[in-house]
């Protein structure tokens, strides 16, 4: 499995991105992916997670509102649409994926990751 994460820049506080995880080997839409980000000196933190069917999501508090997952299983692809951001949203961004088809928060879940998209918010 490989995961291509891209979509990230550098955008001013208050505007909008949207990243781009395509997937590529097993089967994509048998199972949930999700969003983490990390920034220098933290732990990975979760973003957000959208099961197989695109049906179910879940997201980190601080993310509601502003964050929204989905998916095209046609394309084997995830997008995450982050809107109205802050420069405490500064961070890599990954993709990853679970070897289940249910959302889950916990970075341990995720079998398979990308290889990150740097996202900067200038304030």
């Amino acid at each position: 499995v490989q995961l291509q994460a891209y979509g990230g820049g550098l955008v001013s506080a208050g505007g909008s991105l949207r990243l781009s995880c395509a997937a590529s080997g097993r089967t994509f839409s048998n199972y949930a992916m999700g969003w983490f980000r990390r920034t220098p000196g933290k732990e990975r933190e979760f973003v957000a997670s959208i099961n197989w069917r695109g049906t179910n999501t879940i997201y980190a508090d601080s993310m509601k509102g502003r964050f929204a997952i989905s998916r095209d299983n046609n394309k084997d692809t995830v997008y995450l649409h982050m809107n109205n951001l802050t420069p405490e949203d500064t961070a890599v961004y990954y993709c990853a994926k679970r070897n289940v088809n249910f959302v889950g928060r916990m970075s341990q879940s995720y079998a398979y990751w990308g290889q990150g998209t740097q996202v900067t918010v200038s304030s």
